[in-house]
Protein backbone atom coordinates (compact mmCIF):
# COMPACT_ATOMS: atom_id res chain seq x y z
CA UNK A 1 0.00 0.00 0.00
CA UNK A 2 1.39 3.63 -0.75
CA UNK A 3 2.42 5.88 1.49
CA UNK A 4 0.73 8.81 2.41
CA UNK A 5 2.77 12.23 1.77
CA UNK A 6 3.77 14.55 5.02
CA UNK A 7 4.54 18.63 5.97
CA UNK A 8 7.05 18.51 8.86
CA UNK A 9 7.79 21.50 10.70
CA UNK A 10 11.18 21.35 10.55
CA UNK A 11 12.97 23.89 12.59
CA UNK A 12 16.24 22.56 12.82
CA UNK A 13 16.13 22.07 16.63
CA UNK A 14 16.31 18.94 18.41
CA UNK A 15 12.14 18.33 18.70
CA UNK A 16 11.58 19.57 14.71
CA UNK A 17 14.36 16.79 14.17
CA UNK A 18 13.23 14.13 15.68
CA UNK A 19 9.87 14.47 14.30
CA UNK A 20 10.96 14.25 11.17
CA UNK A 21 12.97 11.18 11.43
CA UNK A 22 9.79 9.75 12.95
CA UNK A 23 7.36 10.76 10.06
CA UNK A 24 10.04 9.80 7.47
CA UNK A 25 9.46 6.03 8.72
CA UNK A 26 5.60 6.81 8.33
CA UNK A 27 5.30 8.88 5.52
CA UNK A 28 6.83 9.23 2.19
CA UNK A 29 7.50 11.47 0.65
CA UNK A 30 7.86 13.86 3.55
CA UNK A 31 8.56 17.80 2.54
CA UNK A 32 9.47 20.23 5.59
CA UNK A 33 8.99 23.94 6.28
CA UNK A 34 10.86 26.12 8.25
CA UNK A 35 9.82 29.65 9.38
CA UNK A 36 11.77 32.99 9.50
CA UNK A 37 10.20 34.98 11.90
CA UNK A 38 12.78 37.06 13.64
CA UNK A 39 13.97 34.76 15.95
CA UNK A 40 17.16 35.65 17.96
CA UNK A 41 18.44 32.24 17.42
CA UNK A 42 18.18 32.19 13.48
CA UNK A 43 21.44 29.65 13.47
CA UNK A 44 18.45 26.76 13.43
CA UNK A 45 17.74 28.23 9.88
CA UNK A 46 21.10 27.50 8.97
CA UNK A 47 21.33 23.88 10.12
CA UNK A 48 18.45 22.85 8.33
CA UNK A 49 20.08 21.70 5.60
CA UNK A 50 22.99 20.23 6.84
CA UNK A 51 20.57 18.38 9.00
CA UNK A 52 18.52 16.88 6.41
CA UNK A 53 21.53 16.07 4.17
CA UNK A 54 22.59 14.20 7.25
CA UNK A 55 19.65 12.40 7.73
CA UNK A 56 20.09 10.52 4.17
CA UNK A 57 23.24 9.73 5.25
CA UNK A 58 21.79 7.76 8.14
CA UNK A 59 18.90 5.85 6.41
CA UNK A 60 18.60 4.97 2.39
CA UNK A 61 15.20 4.73 2.85
CA UNK A 62 14.89 8.37 4.49
CA UNK A 63 16.89 9.53 1.81
CA UNK A 64 14.41 8.06 -0.65
CA UNK A 65 11.51 9.56 1.16
CA UNK A 66 12.87 12.92 2.34
CA UNK A 67 10.97 15.12 -0.66
CA UNK A 68 11.03 19.59 -1.02
CA UNK A 69 11.71 22.19 1.41
CA UNK A 70 10.30 25.00 1.84
CA UNK A 71 11.34 28.32 3.90
CA UNK A 72 8.67 30.97 4.77
CA UNK A 73 9.68 34.43 6.13
CA UNK A 74 6.67 35.68 9.19
CA UNK A 75 7.54 38.98 9.85
CA UNK A 76 4.48 39.71 11.51
CA UNK A 77 5.96 38.02 14.50
CA UNK A 78 8.80 40.11 15.15
CA UNK A 79 6.87 43.22 14.01
CA UNK A 80 5.01 42.58 16.95
CA UNK A 81 7.73 42.17 19.06
CA UNK A 82 8.51 42.39 23.00
CA UNK A 83 9.63 38.35 23.37
CA UNK A 84 12.62 37.21 24.34
CA UNK A 85 12.84 35.41 21.54
CA UNK A 86 13.08 37.90 18.90
CA UNK A 87 13.93 41.16 20.74
CA UNK A 88 17.20 41.45 23.05
CA UNK A 89 15.76 41.40 26.24
CA UNK A 90 16.58 38.95 29.53
CA UNK A 91 14.73 35.88 29.90
CA UNK A 92 12.24 36.55 32.72
CA UNK A 93 8.46 35.62 33.66
CA UNK A 94 6.17 37.95 32.70
CA UNK A 95 2.86 38.89 35.00
CA UNK A 96 1.26 36.67 33.24
CA UNK A 97 3.04 33.80 34.61
CA UNK A 98 4.23 33.02 30.77
CA UNK A 99 8.05 33.55 30.07
CA UNK A 100 8.98 36.24 28.24
CA UNK A 101 9.67 33.63 25.55
CA UNK A 102 6.19 32.85 24.27
CA UNK A 103 5.78 34.09 21.62
CA UNK A 104 1.95 34.87 20.87
CA UNK A 105 0.75 32.82 18.09
CA UNK A 106 3.34 31.74 17.11
CA UNK A 107 2.36 27.80 16.18
CA UNK A 108 -0.85 29.34 15.05
CA UNK A 109 0.40 31.08 12.20
CA UNK A 110 3.08 27.91 11.84
CA UNK A 111 0.38 25.99 11.25
CA UNK A 112 -1.93 27.48 9.02
CA UNK A 113 0.55 28.78 6.65
CA UNK A 114 1.41 24.59 6.33
CA UNK A 115 -1.56 23.85 6.03
CA UNK A 116 -2.19 26.27 3.16
CA UNK A 117 1.21 24.23 1.50
CA UNK A 118 -0.23 21.65 2.05
CA UNK A 119 -3.40 22.18 0.38
CA UNK A 120 -1.55 23.53 -2.46
CA UNK A 121 0.73 20.49 -2.66
CA UNK A 122 -2.35 17.80 -1.79
CA UNK A 123 -0.46 16.88 1.40
CA UNK A 124 -3.03 16.59 4.39
CA UNK A 125 -0.67 15.35 7.32
CA UNK A 126 1.29 17.76 9.02
CA UNK A 127 3.91 16.72 11.68
CA UNK A 128 5.27 19.11 14.20
CA UNK A 129 6.90 19.01 17.56
CA UNK A 130 4.42 20.75 19.97
CA UNK A 131 4.73 19.20 23.56
CA UNK A 132 2.54 19.72 26.85
CA UNK A 133 4.76 17.27 28.72
CA UNK A 134 8.22 18.45 29.08
CA UNK A 135 7.56 22.63 28.59
CA UNK A 136 7.05 26.06 29.70
CA UNK A 137 3.76 26.24 29.94
CA UNK A 138 2.96 27.77 25.80
CA UNK A 139 -0.70 27.67 25.73
CA UNK A 140 -0.22 27.44 21.47
CA UNK A 141 1.72 23.55 22.73
CA UNK A 142 -1.57 22.24 24.53
CA UNK A 143 -3.12 19.58 22.94
CA UNK A 144 -6.38 21.14 23.37
CA UNK A 145 -5.05 24.19 21.28
CA UNK A 146 -3.92 21.52 18.55
CA UNK A 147 -7.17 19.44 18.23
CA UNK A 148 -8.46 22.56 18.17
CA UNK A 149 -6.53 23.91 15.17
CA UNK A 150 -6.51 20.51 13.05
CA UNK A 151 -10.46 21.18 13.29
CA UNK A 152 -10.30 24.80 12.17
CA UNK A 153 -7.69 24.30 9.59
CA UNK A 154 -10.19 20.96 7.77
CA UNK A 155 -13.16 23.72 8.06
CA UNK A 156 -11.05 26.65 7.06
CA UNK A 157 -9.74 24.93 3.81
CA UNK A 158 -12.45 22.57 3.26
CA UNK A 159 -10.33 19.82 3.22
CA UNK A 160 -9.00 17.24 5.59
CA UNK A 161 -6.10 18.11 7.91
CA UNK A 162 -4.30 15.86 10.90
CA UNK A 163 -1.84 17.33 12.91
CA UNK A 164 0.68 14.71 14.18
CA UNK A 165 2.26 15.95 17.50
CA UNK A 166 4.83 12.33 18.12
CA UNK A 167 6.05 14.34 21.17
CA UNK A 168 2.84 15.18 23.05
CA UNK A 169 3.08 13.30 25.79
CA UNK A 170 6.22 12.36 26.74
CA UNK A 171 9.32 14.50 28.06
CA UNK A 172 12.74 15.43 26.83
CA UNK A 173 14.58 12.37 27.96
CA UNK A 174 11.89 10.18 25.89
CA UNK A 175 12.41 12.78 23.45
CA UNK A 176 16.20 11.80 23.54
CA UNK A 177 15.06 8.09 23.57
CA UNK A 178 12.97 7.87 20.57
CA UNK A 179 15.52 9.69 18.73
CA UNK A 180 17.50 6.48 19.23
CA UNK A 181 15.00 4.15 18.29
CA UNK A 182 14.50 5.82 15.41
CA UNK A 183 17.87 6.16 14.00
CA UNK A 184 19.87 5.00 16.75
CA UNK A 185 23.15 6.18 18.07
CA UNK A 186 23.90 7.71 14.62
CA UNK A 187 21.19 10.08 15.19
CA UNK A 188 21.15 10.91 18.63
CA UNK A 189 25.14 12.41 17.30
CA UNK A 190 23.60 14.26 14.51
CA UNK A 191 21.12 16.07 16.92
CA UNK A 192 24.00 16.74 19.55
CA UNK A 193 26.21 17.91 16.63
CA UNK A 194 23.85 19.78 14.31
CA UNK A 195 20.42 20.91 16.22
CA UNK A 196 20.31 23.95 17.28
CA UNK A 197 18.13 24.74 20.64
CA UNK A 198 19.73 27.48 22.79
CA UNK A 199 17.98 30.71 22.52
CA UNK A 200 20.99 32.54 22.01
CA UNK A 201 22.30 30.80 19.55
CA UNK A 202 25.94 29.63 21.09
CA UNK A 203 27.57 27.51 18.84
CA UNK A 204 30.90 27.83 20.51
CA UNK A 205 30.37 25.93 23.77
CA UNK A 206 29.96 22.23 23.21
CA UNK A 207 28.58 20.15 25.93
CA UNK A 208 27.87 16.35 25.98
CA UNK A 209 24.42 17.19 25.01
CA UNK A 210 25.33 19.48 22.32
CA UNK A 211 25.94 23.11 21.60
CA UNK A 212 24.62 26.35 23.98
CA UNK A 213 24.94 28.89 26.57
CA UNK A 214 23.57 26.02 29.10
CA UNK A 215 21.93 28.70 30.76
CA UNK A 216 18.75 29.69 28.63
CA UNK A 217 15.44 27.64 29.51
CA UNK A 218 16.20 25.82 26.06
CA UNK A 219 19.51 24.39 27.22
CA UNK A 220 18.61 23.63 30.62
CA UNK A 221 15.73 21.66 29.71
CA UNK A 222 17.73 19.91 26.24
CA UNK A 223 20.86 19.22 29.28
CA UNK A 224 18.43 17.99 31.96
CA UNK A 225 16.74 15.38 29.49
CA UNK A 226 20.21 14.31 28.32
CA UNK A 227 21.24 13.24 31.64
CA UNK A 228 18.35 11.50 32.42
CA UNK A 229 18.69 9.97 29.12
CA UNK A 230 21.77 8.54 29.31
CA UNK A 231 21.52 7.44 33.00
CA UNK A 232 18.37 5.57 32.32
Amino acid sequence: MALLPALVLFSGGQDSTTCLAWALERFSPVETVGFNYGQRHIAELEARPKIRARLGEISERWQSRLGDDHLLPIDTLKAIGRTAMTDEIAFRVGRDGLPNTFVPGRNLFFLTAAAAIGYRRAIHDLVGGMCETDYSGYPDCRNDTLVSMQQTLTLGLASDVRVHTPLMRIDKAATWSLAKTLGGDDLVQLIVEETVTCYRADRTHRHDWGYGCSDCPACVLRARGFAKFISA
